[in-house]
C-alpha cells in the first residue's frame, strides 16, 4: 500500500511539474497566431520564425554569443581561484571563495542593481561587453563549485609524485591536474552557459536598451501582443537545457558534480 501511495504521489508531482511545459509546447504548435490550448491546428512555422524573422534571429545570436563568452569568462575566473584554494591552506584565501559565491546567493535584482550602478558610474553602461562581464560575475559560482569538487577528488599523492620527479607547478597542472578536472571544467561551463542563455534581469539592467537577448525580446514583444513564437523560444530553451544537462549526466558523474560523495551514493 505504501508503495502504491508513493508512486501515486511522485506521479502527481511529475504531472504538476510537467504540466506548464506541456501547455507551452501545445501553444507553440498552434496553426493560428494565438496562445490557445489545446492548439488549434498544427504548425511548426513559429519555430522557423526564430531563425527567419530578423528580430528573433538577432536576439538568438545575441543570447548565444553572450552565453558563450560569459561562461568562458566565468570558467577563466573560477579555474585559477579553485586551483589556488586547493593548493594553499591559507585561512584568508576563503574570503575569495565567499566573494565568488556571493553574487549567485544574493537576490538577482540586488546583483543586477549593483552592476547597473557600477557600469553607470564608470560610464560604460550599455556596452555589450559589460553584459558578458556581468553574467560571468553572476554565474562564476557554478564553475567555482564544480571545479572545487574536481580538485577535491584528486589524489594529492599524484601531485607529490610529479613534484618529486622534478615537475614544476605549470607542468603538474597541465599534465596531471587538468586531465583529471576536465569533466568538472566542462560541466561548470555548461551550467554557466545554460543559465546565462536564460537570464533576464542582469542582462536587462546592463544592456537591455541597446541589445536584445531572447529573454529580453520576449518581454519586449509582450507589449505588442502574444504570439506562439514566445512559446517556441521557451521550448527551445528547455530543449537546449535538457540536451546540455543530459550530456553532462551521460559523460560525467552527475551526482558527484552535484556534491554527493561515494558514501552518500553507496
Amino acid at each position: 500500500m505504501n508503495t502504491v501511495l508513493t508512486r501515486l504521489y511522485f506521479t502527481l508531482i511529475g504531472i504538476f511539474l510537467a504540466a506548464p511545459i506541456v501547455v507551452v509546447a501545445g501553444v507553440s504548435v498552434n496553426a493560428k497566431q494565438s496562445l490557445n490550448f489545446p492548439p488549434q491546428g498544427f504548425s511548426l512555422s513559429w519555430y522557423g520564425a526564430i531563425f527567419t524573422d530578423p528580430g528573433w534571429r538577432a536576439a538568438l545570436f545575441a543570447s548565444v554569443i553572450l552565453a558563450l563568452c560569459a561562461a568562458a569568462l566565468a570558467v577563466a575566473i573560477a579555474l585559477p581561484l579553485a586551483w589556488f584554494l586547493w593548493r594553499r591552506f591559507a585561512p584568508w584565501a576563503q574570503v575569495f571563495q565567499l566573494l565568488g559565491i556571493a553574487p549567485f546567493t544574493l537576490p538577482p535584482v540586488i546583483t543586477a542593481l549593483g552592476l547597473l550602478t557600477f557600469w553607470a558610474a564608470t560610464g560604460f553602461y550599455g556596452h555589450p561587453w559589460t553584459a558578458v562581464i556581468s553574467h560571468a560575475i553572476f554565474f562564476v559560482t557554478l564553475p567555482l563549485v564544480t571545479l572545487s569538487l574536481g580538485f577535491s577528488a584528486i589524489d594529492r599523492s599524484l601531485v607529490e609524485a610529479a613534484a618529486t620527479m622534478g615537475a614544476d607547478d605549470r607542468t603538474i597542472f597541465r599534465t596531471v591536474v587538468l586531465p583529471l578536472i576536465a569533466p568538472y571544467l566542462v560541466s561548470g561551463y555548461a551550467f554557466a552557459f545554460v543559465l546565462s542563455l536564460n537570464e533576464y534581469i542582469v542582462a536587462y539592467m546592463t544592456v537591455g536598451f541597446v541589445m536584445e537577448t531572447l529573454p529580453i525580446k520576449i518581454f519586449n514583444a509582450l507589449r505588442y501582443g502574444y504570439t506562439p513564437v514566445m512559446a517556441s523560444v521557451t521550448i527551445l530553451f528547455v530543449a537546449v537545457a535538457a540536451t546540455v544537462f543530459g550530456l553532462v549526466a551521460r559523460f560525467g558523474d552527475l551526482p558527484k558534480l552535484l556534491g554527493a560523495n561515494a558514501d552518500d551514493r553507496s
